[in-house]
């Protein structure tokens, strides 16, 4: 729903004023944060899906291995259909006084952020194997993700918004499929 909702405005491939005015302010803070954001980008890099997998296969988590997989193929070939539909350039074309950093593509198609995607896949099929305040830590990572590729200039708000809602379908695609771990002992069922 989250994917549809921020495609609608981003099909359009303008930049509306509440969404400029989110970009330049999360875009236009000191560059003293761009060593962090270009490395907090890299959390979101197709390398991480594979890295994810094989963490989990060491822990004997054999389906969340697979998910890991599964969203990492998933966002690929996802992140492709929707460029088909929805065509939006990145901040360097749309967006006038755009600061890029980190050598971050200036132009190309922005709608979805794959990074964010990715991420938010991955934290969708890791938070089930998660406990107690752990089950937060893939959810900041996809914050962290998200701001960092509107502060170095690679995407606008609606962007990193859809590929997140794009992570979710595909993360819940790959539970649905594969199943997540029960949580602790069932609670009876009273009549």
């Amino acid at each position: 729903m989250l994917l549809g909702v921020c495609a609608i405005p981003a099909s359009t491939g303008r930049v509306g004023p509440a969404e400029r005015a989110a970009f330049e302010a999360l875009n236009g803070l000191p560059d003293a944060g761009a060593p962090l954001a270009i490395a907090a980008q890299f959390l979101g890099v197709l390398a991480i899906g594979p890295i994810v997998a094989l963490a989990a296969a060491l822990a004997r988590r054999r389906r969340l291995a697979v998910a890991a997989l599964i969203v990492t193929v998933g966002k690929l070939l996802a992140e492709r259909l929707v460029w088909e539909t929805v065509q939006r350039e990145r901040p360097g074309v749309t967006e006038p006084d755009a600061l890029i950093r980190g050598g971050v593509a200036t132009t190309g198609l922005s709608f979805v952020s794959g990074h964010v995607a990715l991420s938010a896949g991955l934290a969708w099929v890791s938070t089930p194997y998660l406990r107690g305040r752990w089950r937060i830590a893939p959810w900041l990572v996809v914050v962290l993700v998200a701001f960092a590729r509107i502060y170095l200039g690679a995407h606008n708000p609606l962007d990193v918004l859809g590929g997140a809602g794009l992570g979710v379908a595909i993360g819940g695609a790959a539970n649905l499929v594969l199943g997540v771990p029960r949580l602790g002992p069932s609670a009876p069922v009273s009549a």
